[in-house]
């Protein structure tokens, strides 16, 4: 199988390296999955191999009967970095995109009770739906982001990035204190409330207007 790409509207592409998610970081998400309110960020990580582009098919574990769509603003980055400073962080970025953060909440939700890692439940594949990015110059601001997603074309999702609990550049400032940030590496940046469950034949489209617009269906 070839390596999955990080790939931009141009059609330019990049081989993806870490997929680095932040959970927990919208408040009214975080209450509506009855959490608490983190002081700094949470991170888990995707494989690479969890990725599947526009017009892809999600497939939904046989080892899971409930999986949760959470619509993410996506950052590429561009330069290599490490302990990078909050106020030149946004420079290392190439560009933003959409990705869609599959999670199988049973299963989540079983191995958090046992005190074990989840990653089975974020990193299936095809757990990482993601568009096409758009250089990092097309947005001016990543804090001024509406996401939105609809399942059979109703609305589910409709949040601004400016809710984000951290950042974006203070996102990439932590999370380069702890990993060594790389062209090609991918952030989830966190999603808003709405989420909910996806079913076989579902069509499910995020979009962020300004960044792009990503459509994939559930076998």
């Amino acid at each position: 199988m070839p390596a999955q790409t990080a790939r931009f509207i141009n059609g330019d592409s990049v081989p993806i390296g870490k997929i680095l998610c932040i959970g927990r970081n919208y408040v009214d998400h975080i209450h509506e999955l009855g959490n608490e309110v983190p002081s700094a960020p949470v991170i888990f990580m995707k494989p690479a191999s969890s990725v599947i582009y526009d017009g892809g098919c999600i497939v939904i574990p046989s080892y899971s009967g409930d999986c949760h769509h959470e619509a993410e603003l996506a950052v590429l980055i561009g330069t290599r970095g490490k302990d990078i400073p909050e106020d030149r962080a946004l420079a290392h970025v190439a560009g933003y995109g959409v990705a869609i953060d599959l999670t199988l909440r049973d299963v989540q939700a079983e191995l958090k009770k046992k005190g074990l890692p989840w990653d089975i439940a974020k990193g299936f594949d095809t757990a990482c739906p993601l568009s096409a990015f758009v250089p990092a110059s097309a947005v001016s601001d990543p804090q001024k982001l509406q996401i939105h997603l609809s399942v059979n074309d109703q609305e589910r999702q409709n949040g601004s990035t400016g809710l984000m609990i951290h950042p974006v550049a203070q996102i990439i400032s932590h999370l380069s204190t702890i990993f060594t940030l790389e062209q090609g590496d991918l952030i989830l940046t966190g999603t808003p409330a709405g989420v909910g469950p996806i079913v076989s034949c579902d069509r499910v489209v995020a979009e962020i207007p300004g960044v792009g617009r990503l459509g994939v269906t559930v076998r």
